[in-house]
Parts: C-alpha cells; structure tokens; sequence
C-alpha cells in the first residue's frame, strides 16, 4: 500500500513498441489459457459472478499482492502500463488456493455460517484457524485517536487503506501531517496474515536513517484495526512520474533514480531484509518538486533473510518477478531483477517480459531474453545497457549485488554515490578461507587479471573493513566493520550469526591483493564479456606460479568428491595428459570449488 495522495485510475500510452503476443512462443493453446486463466470480463460487457473467496484479486501471484494508492484498482499495474490496456487474468487455480491459505479463504463471520459444525482439525489447511482463537493483540499502544485527527483517505489496498492525518499535539513529531495505514483486524483471519502484519512494524521500525527510506513513526490498535504512522509523501508514485514523461527516462535523470533505488535496497540487503515487491509504485516522492527524495514504502511482503538462507514462498508482482522466486528458491537476488525490471522500464518504456497471461508472463521471465535492438536501445550507451543485462541474468549467482551495482560505471561515473558494505563479501570471504591451497593459487590468479575498473569496489568494500595503517586486515576487522552499523534487524535476520561465524575461523591476515583473491564472485565474472580473456589471462597466470602435477584421486580429494563418483571418467578432460597439470577447464572448474553434488554420475 502506498502513502501518496491519490489520483482517478488512467490510461496513458508509454513510448516503444509493443511487444505482440500472436504466435509467441511462450503463450499455450488458447483453450488451455482459457482454463488456466479465464479473463476479466470487459468493463462494459454483463458482470460475471466473482470466484468463491472473499476477496478476488487479480494478481498474479500470491502472498498479499497490494495495489497503488494512486489506483487503487487490482489492475493497476497491466492497465496503467500497456500501450493498448488489456485487462488482466484473473489468478491460476493453485495461485488463488495460496492466497486464501495466506490470508484466509474465508471471513470469521461467513465460517461460521456455513458450517454448522466445527471441521476437524485435519481438515484444517496449515496456517489456517477459521478465524478462531486467534490472538490478534499486537501489544500496540491504543492512544491513535488522542495522538492524530485523521483526514482524507489516500490510499486504498486489498487490505487496508491508507489516511493522510495530522498530530494534535504539535511540534512532537517536528512534521505537520502523517499518513496512517488502517489494517482491519478482521481481514487477518489466519495466524500467517496476523505474522505478517507484526513482521511489516517490526521491519519498519528497525530499519531506519535511511534517507530513501519511507520513516516510520509508531503503530497502534484498537479492537477492529492496527494503524501503523509513517511519513506522508505528497509527490506521487514512480510509476506516475515515469508516466507525465512520455513513459521514459532520459539516461542521466534514469541515473539519478536508480542510484536512490539501489542506495536504499543495499541498506536493507545490508540488515538482512529482502523486500519482495519492488516495482515503480512502491517508489513515492516527498514532494512534486522534480528533484525531491524518492522513497521506498510497502514493506508488506518484505522478509528478514540470513546471506545464506532461501525462501520458497510465491509473492511479488508477475510483471518484476525473477524466475528464482517461480522456482521457489531466492534471496536478496530476486531485489536485484526486479530492479534490473525497473531499469529497463526507466530507459526505453517498456517492459522487458510481456504477454497477455499470467502464465504467459511465467513463461517469459523463465524463457525469453528481453530484447537490446529496438529504439531507444541502439541510441543509449554500452554502459547502460550493459548494467541493465547484469541485473537481468536469469542465474541469480551471477546478478550484481545492490552495492556492485552502485560501483557499475554507468552509475560511479557520473555521480558520488556511497557505496556500502556488501554481505557477499562475507560470503566470498568465508568459502575463500574454508578453500584448499590449490583453489587460493587460483582464485590468486584470476584476481591479477581484474581491471582498475573491476577493482574499484572491492577496493570501496577493503577500505570499509578499516584496515590497518601496514595495509593488512585481520578476520576480526570483518566483525567490528559490520558491527559499526549493527542493529535490531539484523538480529532478526541472523545476519550477527552469519558474521560471528565468519570471524570465528582462525586465518592470517589479508593484504588487499588476497582480499581481492577472497572477494571475487567467479559467478559475477563469468557473466562478464570478458570473461573468456580473464579466464585464459588467469589460467596463464595459474599455470606459471601455482600449477602443478596432481593426480585425479588428489583433485578429487581436493574438491570433496565422494568416493562414488567415478573420478577417472569424470575428471579425465581435467587434468593435461602431457604434463599431469591441471587443464584450463580443470582450472574454471576449480575456480568454482565444484562438489559432487554438481558434478553428474557417469
């Protein structure tokens, strides 16, 4: 739900082709559309009955999906987009029964009367209570009323809406007007929605000092709501300014937002919180003032997430979400493609994935590669498209991280941005010291063929661990950096548990050259043009100073091979017959520290 003043639903027409659906090769049979996802009927055709649930919502995912407050129609998103509007599907059958598991098939009220008799409690879905003995006391305070004189609504969601207020007592919040979302208690009908509702204030009240962050001020309740205050932006939704700009950015203002977007996402990644539903709308400016802070809001589907954690729930916005989350396996990644999502919106006007039915959306993101050719593409620069192809790749491992992104030089280049720490050095930084002696050398390797480019963020990340005045960093630098801005989330997140791990493996101190060897995605790299020459540069390099005769039951050991894969067929091409040294593709697939969990049986 947004926090803006809200406008009558429209229409507009973005710049770009539109990418047609006719014959496309994602889209099924029509019958089988039909069946999967019958359509919305046209507005001014005979109303048709609405499906069983309560509340039908035509979105195409689950998990609570909430609409703008500048549109407060489900549709907002297909409607306000498109070239031509189409009216959107209505939601797949397994979708629909996960949203009723989600936030309860049925009302309290409507259960009781019809069942006569109580179900048993086998019969009852997990999550789900029927609405009875639910505790839904949040332990908020109950002084709303006596704190803020509520004003206009201005937002209205799926499950809730939002009012525009202003506090009775003045100078205590130092602003002249709030706005409150109104959270009826009596849509929270199973213990997962009332977890989601306490999950959203305890995020929001944990993340804060950011400046692209929407600020939260307090949450209440009384016996029919939770109310929880925030600030009121008055200067629209992204998607809205995107819109009264012919449906595009230009590079250098595309720049300007997304250097806000990231900036505000690597803080969350950062506390250990994954948001879910980032898409234009849940962007709003503090004011109309071309150049006012853009802010992130709705954390509604957001989620705490330790770096080595995936989650498997189903929520977002067809449109923005990345294939990882259709299989059910993502983390802070899946933020990165929706921005990348964003990105090319910003820049050419369109979307990247399109067609006419959800499933058909589905099958685009998991499928179809978004098309470079068409204008405006050729006419913007290599930078430009080349971040947003890196935000855009269907494997999650190979993704900028929110940090990496703002070092990306179509951002640095042309702005002081502050990069942040990023949690994926943790990571590297761990598998590195847990590494053999043979995969260092070539991990040393690969990092001498980095470019001063490639160099400046891991530069950015050594400087922020606050290395000594020799130059060295201890294991213990990793600790006290990451607690220098520690907070409340990230022991929500577990994010304090990753690092104290982390620090506690006994390891020399690193000089920026081996923090560089220990810091490196072999993923992210791999997604580089140049890949191919850093691999051939690296594997010189390797060969020259860390190569050496090994024989296959040793690399096997090396790698953690079980004793039933068949290391002689499996390893042959590894190792070169002519001198028993490890082949370039042996040497790639040491990079990678390959186990025999991704290596396939002979």
């Amino acid at each position: 739900m947004g926090l803006c003043h809200g406008k009558p639903p429209q229409s507009p027409k973005l710049e770009g082709k539109e990418e047609e659906d006719e014959g496309d090769e994602y889209e099924e049979e029509e019958e089988e559309d039909e069946e999967r996802n019958p359509k919305i009927p046209d507005p001014d055709a005979p109303p048709r009955s609405k499906p069983s649930i309560p509340f039908y919502i035509p979105s195409p995912l689950p998990g609570s999906y909430k609409s703008s407050p500048a549109n407060p129609s489900a549709t907002s998103t297909p409607l306000r987009i498109l070239k031509r509007p189409f009216p959107p599907p209505s939601p797949a059958k397994h979708i629909r029964a996960l949203l009723a598991r989600r936030r309860g098939a049925v009302k309290p009220n409507a259960a009781a009367a019809a069942a006569p008799a109580p179900a048993p409690a086998s019969a009852i879905p997990e999550g789900e209570e029927a609405g009875l003995g639910l505790d839904k006391c949040f332990g908020f305070s109950r002084q709303l009323f006596a704190m803020y004189e509520l004003g206009e609504e201005v937002g209205r969601g799926h499950f809730g809406y939002t009012c525009a207020a202003k506090p009775k007592k003045k100078g205590e919040l130092q602003v002249e007007e709030v706005a409150i979302k109104v959270i009826p208690k009596a849509k929270m009908t199973t213990v997962i929605a009332i977890e989601d509702v306490r999950r959203e204030v305890r995020i929001l009240s944990s993340l804060t000092g950011h400046q692209n962050l929407v600020r939260f001020y307090d949450a209440y309740e009384d016996e029919e709501n939770v109310y929880v205050v925030m600030e009121l932006c008055k200067g629209g939704e992204l998607l809205d300014r995107i819109l009264s700009r012919g449906g595009k950015y230009s590079e250098e203002d595309a720049k300007v937002v997304m250097a806000q977007i990231l900036s505000v996402v690597a803080f969350c990644h950062l506390h250990g919180v994954v948001h879910r539903d980032l898409k234009p709308e849940n962007f709003l400016f503090t004011s109309k003032d071309e150049t006012s802070t853009l802010k992130a809001i709705d954390f509604g589907l957001s989620d705490f997430v330790k770096p080595d954690e995936r989650l498997n729930d189903i929520v977002g916005s067809a449109y923005y979400v990345a294939p990882e989350v259709l299989h059910r396996s993502y983390g802070t990644e899946a933020d990165m493609w929706s921005i990348g999502v964003i990105a090319y919106i910003l820049l050419c006007g369109s979307r990247p994935f399109w067609a006419r039915t959800e499933s058909g959306i589905f099958r685009a993101v998991l499928k179809a590669e978004p098309s470079f050719e068409e204008a405006p593409w050729p006419s913007l620069s290599a930078e430009a498209k080349d971040f947003v192809k890196r935000l855009l790749n269907k494997d999650y491992r190979k993704r900028m991280t929110a940090s990496q992104a703002l070092s990306h030089p179509w951002i640095r280049n042309s702005r002081e941005v502050k990069i942040p720490l990023d949690i994926i050095v943790y990571r590297m930084m761990r598998a590195y010291i847990c590494s053999s002696s043979l995969r260092k050398a070539a991990l040393r390797a690969l990092a001498k063929t980095l470019t001063a480019s490639q160099l400046s963020y891991l530069r950015d990340q050594f400087g922020l661990l606050g290395p000594n005045k020799s130059g060295f960093i201890s294991i213990q630098n990793l600790k006290t950096a990451f607690l220098k801005s520690s907070t409340e989330t990230m022991k929500d997140s577990g994010v304090l548990d990753f690092v104290n791990m982390v620090s506690s493996l006994h390891y020399r101190r690193l000089d920026f050259k081996e923090f560089v060897a220990s810091a490196i995605s072999v993923y992210q790299m791999e997604a580089l043009e140049t890949w191919e020459q850093h691999a051939h540069r690296a594997y010189e390099f390797f060969d020259r100073d860390g190569n050496r005769p090994i024989m296959i039951e040793e690399l096997a050991s090396e790698l953690g091979l079980s004793p039933s894969v068949p290391v002689h067929v499996v390893l042959k091409d590894w190792i070169k017959h002519s001198d028993g040294k490890l082949s370039l593709l042996g040497f790639i697939k040491l990079l990678h520290g390959v186990s025999s969990r991704s290596i396939p049986k002979a």
